[in-house]
């Protein structure tokens, strides 16, 4: 983010109420159907467990069936109540990408095209809508990536809670859902390869450089290394407490040797499982319902939108290039951090995977998609790289007319360009 764009309008308010917007939307009838469906069947058995401080679904982290523990207790043990907490965290996790988005690039059309684009990516609005601990998971991600980004914008002095919050949300995403992991390793990677680069063996004692001036590696290794653990395992508070088989808080290693081996016990073949190249495609939907219930023969259905999902993929690739050949960070901050929660999953021992799983790459293809549609729209409309060629018909005769930026070159002598025709 070294050379940052003119500053614009923080979009700030517009931002919010896409946000709201999304939330109404996400609330409407969220009641229905009015019992447990898909991956609700482990969560809220395990949830309405907790309140009584007996174990149940130890193969995943605590915080999200806290939060649906707590939803329960504080409103009651109804459907609408399970999924409130969900939609709320949904809504407030895309104001933070949309947060994430602007203090990344510092362009209004980006950030509101991104939020746009992830709203309408079918997964976020599904995910919010459930009960499940997805969403949870993403939205402190979202939250901690944002106030990171915004560390490197501003001064130490402010910078430095706002590394102190990015290391706390961090883990609070990992004591939702593992899946944060990679994205949550980017930032003090970010550290460590900019001060090896910049001082070589003296990077731990200086601390005058990039990414944030003044903050020390080793002070930078505390908030975003020892903070986010620290934060993770207060998650599991409640579980030492369990009246029978506690978990021994020294044996934390042992706890998660553990967690692993159940999520890698289950080889039961799905009939919606489907791994990382369907996702990618945007081939392999899911089912989360599809029968009567509440009156009606209802369906809730899982893919990506089919054409911001497709269309994310050459700009990805556009990213990657202009990220490292014209020196636009954020382009290539997004791109990473898609191949780092996408390449996750290639090289996982989890036999049974799904679309949802798709949830953090997939967004973060959105904000790809976002900053390719920026530089499009800041060229009045058209890649000026590419030879487009607009055909129109006439006569028996297709008539091949050449760019308008080609043509106002070849009017200031710089070619002899005229309009070809072809026979049809």
């Amino acid at each position: 983010m070294d050379a940052a764009p003119p500053r614009e309008k923080d979009p700030l308010l517009w931002t919010a109420l896409i946000a709201l917007g999304f939330l109404a939307l996400v609330c409407h009838r969220l009641g229905i159907p009015s019992k447990i469906y898909f991956d609700e069947v482990h969560y809220v058995p395990a949830a309405r467990k907790l309140l009584n401080l007996i174990s149940a679904n130890p193969e995943h982290p605590m915080l999200g069936k806290e939060i649906i523990a707590a939803a329960i207790w504080a409103l009651g043990d109804k459907p609408l109540y399970w999924r409130v907490p969900s939609a709320l965290f949904g809504a407030f996790g895309l104001f933070a990408f949309g947060r994430l988005m602007w203090w990344a690039s510092l362009r209004r059309f980006a950030t509101l095209s991104g939020m746009f684009l992830v709203a309408t990516s079918f997964a976020w609005f599904i995910q919010s809508r459930i009960a499940m601990l997805d969403m949870f998971m993403a939205t402190f991600g979202m939250i901690a990536l944002w106030q990171f980004a915004a560390a490197l914008r501003l001064p130490a002095r402010a910078a430095r809670w706002r590394l102190a919050l990015t290391g706390m949300c961090f883990g609070l995403a990992l004591g939702a859902k593992w899946s944060i992991a990679p994205a949550a390793a980017l930032p003090g990677l970010t550290f460590l390869v900019l001060r090896l680069r910049d001082h070589g063996r003296h990077a731990l004692v200086r601390s005058d450089t990039r990414p944030v001036p003044d903050i020390s590696l080793i002070e930078a290794a505390f908030w975003l290394g020892s903070v986010p653990l620290l934060v993770y395992w207060l998650t599991y508070l409640p579980t030492f407490f369990y009246p029978q088989n506690p978990v021994a808080w020294w044996d934390f290693a042992g706890r998660h040797r553990y967690m692993l081996e159940l999520q890698d016990s289950v080889k039961k073949l799905h009939p919606y499982r489907s791994v990382w190249y369907e996702w990618v495609i945007n081939w392999r939907a899911i089912w989360y319902l599809y029968e009567n219930v509440d009156g009606a023969q209802r369906g809730v259905l899982l893919i990506g939108n089919p054409f911001s999902m497709l269309a994310g993929l050459p700009a990805l690739f556009w990213c990657f290039w202009s990220g490292l050949r014209r020196g636009r960070t954020d382009m290539l901050a997004f791109a990473l951090l898609y191949v780092a929660t996408l390449g996750m999953w290639l090289v996982s021992g989890k036999p049974i995977q799904f679309y949802y799983h798709y949830l953090l790459p997939g967004t973060f293809l959105m904000g790809c998609l976002a900053l390719a549609l920026d530089e499009l729209q800041r060229k009045g409309g058209r890649w000026e790289w590419i030879p487009a060629l607009s055909l129109a018909t006439a006569g028996g005769n297709v008539r091949l007319v050449l760019p308008d930026c080609l043509v106002s070159r070849a009017a200031r002598g710089q070619a002899s360009l005229r309009p070809l025709d072809v026979a049809a």
